[in-house]
């Protein structure tokens, strides 16, 4: 059976990162997908160390230094992804929008985690938000990729109550258990057909257990 191609960008520690690589290996995508290389833009970030403890390639361009336009730095990105025959895009802690350009080269075919139910408390302090807004439900979304932030079609979320005296800290690492397990999940469906988009909508071919 011939395994999915899946190409990771990161920026940072990259643990969800790890646990698709897991699944990989030894979990729901064993037979399924592999990653093929992570690309990643900060200098230092450990995702690198990830990459290199399980012997995927992995290329550092440091957005840092780059001067040019957005969509010029996605094409250094692009080139790596399509040398690899990357087939799924997964953004694993990316810490830049993509553009246009970068959606269109990959067909749509680019993911997301988000540590929030979405469209609600987007951006990158969603723990934050949600505990000064006091909601009483949080959670992590899945989505397909757009050019707008944290915006793309819905593919999979897991609701995660938020409790009395949380802090960012406590509520982030009850909601990570449920990312390492949603975007693995948010993969098979790909690699098994499952999805279907119409619009925004994102249908889905049977029961999803988590």
């Amino acid at each position: 059976m011939k395994k999915l191609k899946i190409g990771a960008i990161a920026s940072g520690s990259g643990s969800n990162f790890e646990a698709i690589i897991e699944a990989t290996e030894k979990g729901i995508l064993k037979d399924k997908a592999e990653v093929v290389v992570l690309v990643c833009n900060k200098s230092g970030a450990y995702c690198m160390e990830r990459a290199k403890n399980h012997n995927i390639p992995y290329v550092l361009i440091e957005s840092d230094k780059h001067k040019g336009s957005r969509e010029e730095f996605d094409k250094k990105i692009i080139k790596i992804l399509k040398e690899n025959e990357c087939e799924l895009i997964i953004l694993v802690g990316y810490m830049r929008f993509v553009s246009k350009l970068f959606i269109y080269n990959f067909k749509g075919n680019v993911m997301n985690i988000h540590p929030a139910l979405l469209p609600s408390f987007k951006g990158m302090h969603a723990h934050k938000d949600v505990l000064e807004y006091g909601v009483k439900i949080s959670g992590a979304t899945v989505h397909f990729v757009d050019a707008k932030e944290d915006h793309g079609p819905i593919i999979l979320q897991k609701c995660v109550k938020v409790h009395e005296g949380d802090t960012e800290e406590s509520l982030a690492k009850r909601i990570l258990v449920w990312e390492h397990k949603l975007f693995p999940k948010a993969i098979e469906l790909f690699c098994d057909n499952r999805i279907k988009t119409k619009g925004r909508i994102v249908h889905i071919d049977g029961e999803v257990i988590l």
